[in-house]
């Protein structure tokens, strides 16, 4: 087994995002001690947004591009996604939806006539579906009673990789990380149980 783990978050290593999915990965290596990881870190400006060579392989399939910039980092981070059978982005909320690091890459990957097609019933996926887990830390709280903030979110990385074939997919969160401490601590519990329940159920 492959797993592509994509580090969204500029704290890198010290972000609850990226702690949260490496819970995701411990208990995915557990289950496939000879899996293989594949760490794609896109946050902290590692990853340009795409370039208007690039830009223009999208606007017209004729038209005179190159195979270099953004189009050639495109390929590699498609073949990337191609080669794996499971993901895992690790990502934080920032203004209630995907940071911008995060949508470079998804403007990377969801490439027309390379991810996804469109025909007479709209655009179709090219992509093998494989489970897709996604760790999301957040400021605030964005799910259950004491939500105080909407999500763009969830419901858009659902919509975007969706389109191009990627439809399973976990959503795990720790909620409040600017509410203090004690919240931090029961944010990072109720993930914990959530993981446990959804593993937990895998097995059965």
């Amino acid at each position: 087994m492959k797993i592509l783990h994509v580090v969204c978050s500029p704290r890198g290593e010290a972000s609850e995002s990226y702690q949260l999915s490496l819970k995701i990965l411990a208990r995915l290596i557990e289950r496939a001690p000879a899996a293989t990881l594949v760490r794609r870190v896109i946050g902290g400006n590692a990853l340009p947004h795409i370039d208007a060579n690039y830009a223009l392989t999208q606007h017209s399939a004729t038209a005179q591009t190159t195979q270099d910039g953004a189009v050639a980092r495109s390929d590699e981070l498609i073949r990337e996604l191609e080669a794996s059978d499971v993901v895992v982005i690790g990502t934080p909320m920032h203004n209630l939806g995907v940071p911008s690091a995060l949508k470079a890459w998804i403007d990377h990957v969801v490439r027309a006539r390379r991810t996804f097609n469109t025909g007479p019933g709209g655009k179709v996926g090219t992509l093998r579906d494989r489970p897709v887990f996604i760790a999301i830390a957040s400021g605030g709280r964005f799910t259950g009673e004491h939500a105080r903030q909407p999500d763009f979110l969830t419901p858009y990385l659902t919509a975007i990789l969706g389109m191009i074939g990627l439809k399973d997919l976990s959503f795990f969160a720790v909620q409040g990380t600017g509410l203090g401490e004690q919240a931090v601590t029961e944010a990072r519990a109720q993930a914990d149980h959530a993981l446990q329940a959804h593993f937990a159920a895998r097995v059965g």
